[in-house]
């Protein structure tokens, strides 16, 4: 048996003090692995300080550092780019700083390209929640994204959905060259996606599946940060115009069963017909989160989950008419069309 292709891995780092070393020693395990490069992105926190260390004790890791950033790129694109030139093998893996890579996860990769014929693979990973506000939007947050981009259509190259998720992006960089690679999307808030649309355009075979069992992450430690992070993807994650955002609300909110609720006073015979209906949706969101790998537990939190997401679309909305989503700091200029989000 061929022994697999290396891969360098790429991860752009912007104040990622309590993550970045267990990421670099996740990628540092995997023997295909034969370059991480971080790029440190004018980082404020003690993420130099972890970044010298970890020089120390991993050989194949380098650290590389922005300077201004460019006019017209958003700052996640401009970071990996400055890696994936600097990078030396024929994959390109992009992930994120709070990203652990399980063992074995890039030789599952690199297989589960050579049996698909594809030259670009992406996981959306297994999801760490630890507080409530977490377990209540961000698996509400994966059930909707699930029903907008299906694995199945994804990965089917006679559709032409495309999607993929940038916490873990692999690709040949013969494909990345050939699609532009980052300086293509250097706009794009969802870069991510901007990159398999122009895969998939291009031929490219994808293969977009489930990271169980390969690559988990906890994205936000803060209610603050979880807030930023989804204001700034939700809108055009879910189509990026005033339509396409309203249409979600009412096909995510259970409009009639709250309407239900409202009108108890007036007949009680109202009050038992909305908790029958919210009841029935309670049953509806666990069976969804079953089948994206999500604790069936967490539809406890469903009201509080389409709540949040409700109010976190539509102030997603407000920023890109606006045309600028604060991150890490920063303000982005968007459109109200613009298709994608930096984590």
């Amino acid at each position: 048996m061929d022994s697999p292709e290396p891969v360098s891995a790429i991860i752009p780092a912007r104040n990622e003090e309590d993550t970045i070393a267990r990421a670099v020693a996740s990628l540092a395990r995997q023997p295909e692995i034969t370059d991480i490069i971080v790029v440190n992105d004018q980082s404020t926190d003690g993420t130099a300080a972890v970044l010298t260390r970890l020089r120390a004790e991993i050989p194949h890791l380098r650290v590389l550092e922005t300077q201004n950033l460019p006019e017209g790129w958003v700052g996640k694109n401009y970071a990996v780019s400055l890696g994936a030139a600097q990078a030396i093998s024929p994959w390109l893996l992009f992930t994120d700083a709070d990203a652990e890579h399980l063992r074995g996860s890039t030789a599952a990769a690199l297989a589960d390209a050579a049996a698909a014929g594809a030259a670009l693979v992406s996981y959306s990973p297994e999801q760490i929640a630890r507080t409530w506000w977490e377990r209540a939007l961000i698996p509400f947050v994966y059930v909707r994204l699930a029903a907008r981009y299906s694995f199945d259509a994804v990965s089917d190259p006679d559709s032409p959905q495309a999607a993929a998720n940038g916490q873990y992006l692999l690709i040949r960089r013969e494909a990345y060259e050939a699609i532009g690679g980052h300086e293509a999307v250097a706009g794009e808030v969802l870069e991510d996606v901007a990159l398999a649309r122009r895969a998939k355009a291009a031929g490219i075979r994808i293969v977009f599946a489930s990271g169980a069992g390969r690559v988990r992450v906890r994205m936000y430690r803060g209610f603050r940060a979880m807030w930023q992070g989804w204001s700034k993807n939700l809108y055009p994650l879910t189509g990026g115009t005033p339509r396409a955002a309203s249409h979600e609300l009412i096909v995510a909110v259970p409009w009639i069963s709250l309407l239900a609720l409202l009108l108890t006073p007036l007949r009680v015979l109202f009050g038992v017909l909305g908790l029958a209906l919210l009841a029935g949706r309670h049953a509806a969101y666990a069976a969804s989160l079953r089948r994206n790998r999500f604790p069936a537990r967490y539809a406890l939190y469903y009201v509080p989950g389409f709540l949040l997401y409700a109010a976190a679309l539509l102030w997603s909305e407000v920023q890109y008419l606006r045309g600028t989503v604060a991150w890490k700091g920063r303000e982005v200029r968007v459109g109200s069309s613009s298709g994608a989000p930096e984590r």
